[in-house]
């Protein structure tokens, strides 16, 4: 929006801008100018016409039923409908609202989460997997995904029919509570809303795929349910017509409480797996709602005026107050301050900014006030660019459950030609009745090959794996997540508040010219008590740890971006870096060796004069993480490559990285040259995962093969990222790395005992075993196999919660 109002001619601009104007005053005054909009469109066809407010009919304008409000005129039909209209005008003047505008704007690309090379202007469902297709970009103010509303009403209005059925065909027969055919009716009546209504949607997709040839999980649902369902209706209907072995219990089995459980089942499964897909776009509305949403405009009379963010454009004048976010990105013409840009950098310390120096958009203005002149704004701030980053990393990511979803379709393929083959083999040269024994053990092989066991392969594995992570402080956001950890081989870290702690803390003090290194702390610590500055917060919370007792400072200053000044215990002290040193006529030589060897060391050093000499020197610095070496050791013994990306100074980079032995690092990296590192890496080969918890780590978390985030870090890089470490501990790696071996392994095991079942049920189904036995395996035989598949998956995935990670 801010580029098409850019380009408007000046004079056009003003007009509209003065007339936007009008309208918020109008509005501010709380005095909406809706008799004069009503009175306006009460105006119907023919002179003088006037419509009654109140009925709607037309009346003339010489009625003598008149009234007048908020200086506009009203015309009635009769006295009653005057006297309404007196008693609330505003319920006749307020226009009615609009009907509520598209969540999504015009111009919305869709896209399948699984299949990010489908895109579509419309929304849909996938064809190539059926699942519903979402918008590129998410909106701010996006409400709750459709979908998910409709399964979720699908799943509870019909769950309470699924459980009487069910209830029914376990017990029914064993109470006597009804005829066995009554009850055959009943079941019926009772899961039909079930499979007709709430499983619809399967249905539909069952048929999307035969349409555009693309068997997939939702074939076999489709066919398995549709099978179970059609087969008991037919039992039911027309009993007569199949033979008296299938009787039981009085009646023709029939598996319409099978039919029912899998919809619901299948239901709550898209809940689940909606509400996680949901999460994907957190991250994105998170750098969204960083913005502002107005800027402090100087107009060119001087006047300044707060308006909405849209209406900057390029080269406008804005006021940056102290506390307030930079609106867009521009240069500042006038002022100076400290500008807390660790959503760009991830570097903890604020940056000074003068006249002709860059800020940017959503950064947070701190001390000073600042005038800027805007350079970038809409989409192309660095923020937006960075959203833009992260939507496209995070389409770009492999579907998962590759594996069953390549079995699936082969697997569909071959049930199908099974059960065709064994309706005509039996219909062709079965015993009489041939046709129904073809049509009895087709529908067998279809409720045996049900995906029930296939569906729950990779799944059940998944929550396991999942509920187990959380227990040792990993939190897996998807299955994709869990299956690539295995196979990364390079590890990209950020350093602040990944490596180290990510907030200054006094490192250590220096005297100079007789003051005592304590004594130096002390006054610093005395004098930046009045100070926000968070290197003077780290001075005080160590002059207070070590018990030193604290003075009041008098006539207290501060100089954006060089230190403070003011007066403790009657003494002038001054505490900055060199350029404030310099100003007071304080020479730094006797400690410029020390200064320089800390700062090689990465940290901050800051100088304290006393009336006008200097008196020592105070080092702050970003600690090391505790458990930092002991994790990185064990990384390297597995074989995995670190490498170190940071915002921080190449001098504080390769500081660190030499206290870690870290051999390849880079320093000064920006958000897109993180995104580029690991895109450079993976064209390479590597399978690389990034650690970080900063918003500038976001697009690179999001486009490694499997992000890290520490639990410690910003909302943003854990919604970008695969994975979480709750504690920020860097060992929790390789405790990830193993419980993701653990898991593949068991989610191969699940799906070898989905096929092991299927292979031995399948031609048992069809009748193989029928001219050297005698035997046939009915539907109800299927059914229970079915459920026996899936006890036999879902009992060895909870394995995996003694698994020793």
């Amino acid at each position: 929006m801010n580029e098409t109002s850019s380009q408007r001619p000046p004079e056009e601009e003003g007009r509209q801008e003065e007339e936007g104007s009008h309208t918020h005053a109008a509005h501010a005054g709380n005095q909406p100018d809706h008799g004069h909009a009503a009175a306006r469109d009460g105006l119907i066809a023919g002179a003088g016409a006037r419509k009654d407010p109140v009925c709607g009919m037309a009346v003339t304008a010489d009625s003598a039923f008149q009234t007048e409000h908020a200086g506009t005129p009203y015309y009635f039909c009769s006295a009653s409908c005057q006297r309404k209209f007196e008693a609330d005008p505003a319920r006749y003047t307020t226009p009615a609202e609009a009907p509520a505008a598209e969540s999504v704007p015009p111009g919305t690309i869709y896209t399948c989460p699984m299949h990010p090379e489908i895109r579509q202007d419309h929304p849909g469902n996938c064809p190539k997997c059926g699942m519903a297709l979402e918008p590129l970009l998410p909106e701010l103010d996006e409400t709750e995904h459709p979908e998910l509303m409709d399964f979720r009403r699908r799943f509870w209005w019909t769950l309470p029919l699924t459980v009487v059925t069910v209830v029914l065909a376990m017990f029914g027969h064993r109470f006597g509570w009804m005829q066995a055919s009554t009850q055959s009716w009943v079941e019926l009546v009772l899961s039909t809303p079930v499979v007709l209504w709430a499983g619809w949607p399967f249905f539909q997709r069952c048929f999307q795929s035969f349409l555009h040839r693309s068997p997939n999980m939702w074939t076999l649902i489709g066919l398995g349910t549709g099978a179970a369902y059609v087969y008991s209706v037919g039992a039911t209907v027309a009993p007569g017509v199949f033979p008296q072995a299938f009787a039981a219990h009085g009646r023709i089995g029939v598996y319409f409480e099978a039919a029912a459980v899998i919809i619901s089942l299948t239901l709550l499964g898209q809940v689940l797996e909606l509400k996680a897909r949901s999460q994907t776009s957190a991250a994105i509305k998170s750098l969204l709602g960083l913005a502002p949403k107005t800027a402090r405009r100087i107009g060119p009379d001087g006047a300044e005026e707060d308006v909405p963010l849209t209406y900057v454009h390029v080269g406008d004048l804005l006021r940056v107050r102290p506390g307030e976010k930079v609106p867009v990105d521009g240069i500042v013409t006038e002022g100076s301050s400290s500008v807390d840009e660790a959503m760009i950098t991830g570097e903890p310390m604020p940056v000074t900014k003068r006249e002709g120096d860059h800020v940017i958009g959503a950064t947070m203005n701190t001390t000073g006030s600042l005038i800027i002149r805007s350079e970038k704004v809409g989409s192309q701030t660095v923020l937006s660019q960075i959203v833009q980053m992260v939507a496209q990393a995070q389409r770009s990511k492999a579907p998962m459950q590759r594996m069953a979803d390549k079995v699936a379709g082969v697997f569909v393929l071959g049930v199908i030609g099974i059960a065709v083959v064994t309706f005509f083999a039996w219909g062709l040269f079965g015993p009489q009745p041939s046709w129904v024994f073809g049509l009895i053990n087709a529908v067998a092989v279809l409720i045996i090959a049900c995906p029930c066991a296939l569906g729950l392969a990779t799944p059940m594995s998944i929550m396991v794996a999942s509920g187990k992570g959380a227990t040792n402080g990993v939190l897996f956001r998807d299955a994709a997540a869990i299956e690539n950890l295995r196979k990364v081989d390079t590890l990209i870290v950020d350093k602040t508040g990944t490596l180290t702690e990510g907030r200054p803390a006094f490192e250590r003090a220096i005297g100079a010219n007789g003051y005592a290194d304590e004594e130096v702390l002390r006054l610093a610590a005395s004098l930046d008590q009045g100070s926000e500055h968070p290197l003077a917060a780290a001075l005080v919370e160590a002059a207070r740890a070590r018990g030193l007792a604290l003075e009041k400072p008098l006539d207290f200053e501060s100089s954006t971006g060089i230190g403070v000044r003011g007066t403790v215990a009657g003494k002038t002290l001054a505490i900055g870096n060199t350029a404030l040193m310099q100003a007071d006529g304080i020479d730094t030589q006797a400690l410029r060796a020390q200064a320089d060897t800390l700062r090689a060391q990465g940290a901050s050093v800051m100088y304290l004069g006393v009336d006008g000499r200097l008196a020592g020197l105070l080092a702050v610095s970003d600690p090391v993480k505790g458990s930092t070496p002991e994790a990185l050791a064990s990384l390297k013994a597995e074989g995995i490559r670190v490498v170190m990306a940071t915002g921080d100074g190449v001098a504080t980079a390769k500081a660190v990285a030499a206290r870690l032995d870290i051999t390849e690092f880079q320093g000064e990296v920006k958000p897109a040259d993180k995104l580029h590192l690991v895109s450079q890496l993976q064209r390479g080969g590597a399978v690389v995962a990034m650690a970080g918890d900063g918003i500038n780590d976001a697009p690179a978390l999001a486009k490694s093969d499997v992000g890290i985030a520490m639990g410690t870090g910003t909302d943003v890089a854990m919604n970008s990222a695969q994975v979480t470490l709750v504690k920020g501990d860097l060992r929790g790696i390789a405790r990830a790395r193993s419980l993701s071996e653990a898991t593949i392994r068991n989610m191969k095991q699940n799906l070898g005992f989905a096929f092991i079942y299927n292979a031995l049920g399948v031609p048992l189904a069809a009748g193989v075993l029928y001219p050297f036995t005698g035997l046939l395996l009915s539907p109800m035989i299927a059914a229970l196999a079915m459920s026996l598949s899936s006890a036999s998956v879902i009992s060895n995935a909870l394995r995996l919660r003694q698994a020793e990670v």
